[in-house]
């Protein structure tokens, strides 16, 4: 089956700031084969480019398989888009939707968490009584000043439900001392409070409440190590390497105890579209990309008060 990638660029809303710096556009590859399409975020956290990724995409020998596919990359971005450009090629081929090969139900809408850019107290004060309508606020935070902001999104937002993503940007002291006040504010969950690779303390302080593994989790082989330090972990595709080593994933995970949360990179709808199926019965769905963006793909993602609804065929799957 032959591949084609190319790039494409989508505006934001609005500059999108976490942590690690700022953003005002997402960039992405799109990748074509035998029909279908799928899309990736290179993610320089993981040492991606666009370059990178491209390489690895047209590196492929033109006889892979979606089987194949699965050794013959690491989890990854160039490994999504190719996994999920094969699902969309098999289903238009079988004339079905990817649920129905998969022997999965058909999927519904699932409730989405809307982020709120990490800026000063008084910006997201304002971002959150503007969202204050949502169900469910994802906030970026990780920087030594963060209490400030979340008192300052809870009184623009007193009734949705909170989780905050620090992005790596703590200590297990600031944890540790915020934590009481996460609660207080009524956050149900905190995201990736420490870096990866430095999360062994988190099995050794209290979790008054859940944790989930986000850059700590990336396949089924990251799972053995976040046992006693994490409650919930984060699948993304652009981690997994596609839809058909999260599907293994969510359920090995859920089988070990752990909670699922799906997630995203900031993309397109056609970026969503597979997660949608995996974003039923877990405890928090994060698929908000195109809610950022000032443009979309044809067909977007239907969003309204029940959440983000599964895509149409036109658009993937």
């Amino acid at each position: 089956m032959s591949l084609e990638v190319r790039r494409d660029t989508f505006r934001l809303a609005q500059v999108f700031t976490i942590s690690r710096g700022s953003r005002s556009e997402a960039q992405v590859l799109t990748v074509r084969a035998g029909g279908g399409w799928g899309e990736c975020v290179p993610y320089a956290r993981y040492d991606e480019t666009l370059d990178s990724v491209t390489a690895q995409i047209e590196g492929l020998d033109a006889g892979i398989t979606r089987e194949s596919l699965q050794e013959a990359l690491p989890a990854g971005a160039a490994r999504n888009a190719v996994d999920c450009a094969f699902w969309d090629a098999e289903a238009k081929a079988a004339g079905k939707r990817v649920w129905d090969l998969i022997g999965q139900s058909a999927p519904g809408p699932s409730v989405t968490a809307f982020t709120l850019s990490l800026d000063t107290p008084e910006a997201m004060e304002r971002q959150a009584m503007e969202n204050a309508h949502r169900p469910l606020l994802k906030i970026k935070l990780g920087t030594p000043d963060d209490m400030a902001r979340l008192e300052a999104v809870r009184r623009g937002a007193p009734d949705p439900t909170i989780i905050v993503d620090a992005n790596e940007g703590w200590t297990a002291e600031v944890y540790a001392e915020l934590a009481p006040h996460l609660l207080r504010l009524g956050v149900a969950m905190v995201e990736q409070p420490l870096p990866a690779g430095e999360d062994d303390l988190l099995s050794e302080i209290a979790r008054p409440l859940p944790v989930c593994a986000d850059e700590s989790c990336h396949d089924r082989a990251s799972l053995p190590a976040l046992t006693g330090k994490y409650d919930m972990i984060n699948i993304k595709l652009d981690k997994t390497g596609g839809l058909t080593e999260a599907l293994a994933l969510k359920a090995q995970a859920q089988a070990m105890g752990f909670q699922v949360m799906v997630g995203c990179m900031v993309g397109s709808s056609l970026a969503m579209a597979p997660a949608t199926l995996l974003a039923q019965d877990v405890a928090f769905t994060d698929l908000d990309g195109p809610l950022l963006l000032a443009e979309d793909r044809p067909h977007p993602l239907r969003y309204d008060t029940a959440g983000v609804h599964p895509p149409r065929p036109e658009l993937w799957g």
